[in-house]
């Protein structure tokens, strides 16, 4: 079965607006009185690939507690304007996790849904209801 996500955007004011999604909502805003659309786009991979972090962790029976995951980019400047680099950091403090381990990690990560999404260039679908 294919699970659809769904997320309601709208606008409230200027280039300011609100994401909803079931009872959670969060303020996106392009002129940085909230996360940006971009810094939103990060947070979502950032927050995704912690998931599968956690998730690495509970297989493989390792306690992996307070990481942190920085996630930056860079946005190429001729158009059209798109992230031209991502770089994902890791930060795992004092785990102890050793070379295997650590690369058997990096590997997991990868199947986190917005990495591959974003890797694997969808087709965006518009449409306009009047």
């Amino acid at each position: 079965m294919i699970k659809m996500y769904k997320v309601e955007i709208t606008h409230n004011q200027n280039l300011a607006f609100t994401a909803k999604v079931g009872l959670s909502e969060f303020i996106i805003d392009a002129q940085g009185q909230g996360l940006t659309p971009l810094d939103a786009l990060l947070a979502g991979l950032g927050s995704c690939i912690g998931v599968y972090i956690r998730k690495y962790a509970q297989g493989s029976k390792i306690d992996l507690k307070n990481f942190k995951i920085n996630v930056s980019a860079q946005l190429g400047s001729p158009s059209p304007l798109s992230f031209k680099l991502i770089n994902v950091q890791i930060d795992l403090k004092d785990s102890g996790l050793n070379e295997r381990r650590q690369r058997a990690l990096l590997e997991f990560v990868k199947y986190c849904p917005a990495h591959n999404t974003l890797k694997g260039n969808p087709v965006i679908e518009f449409s306009i209801t009047c």
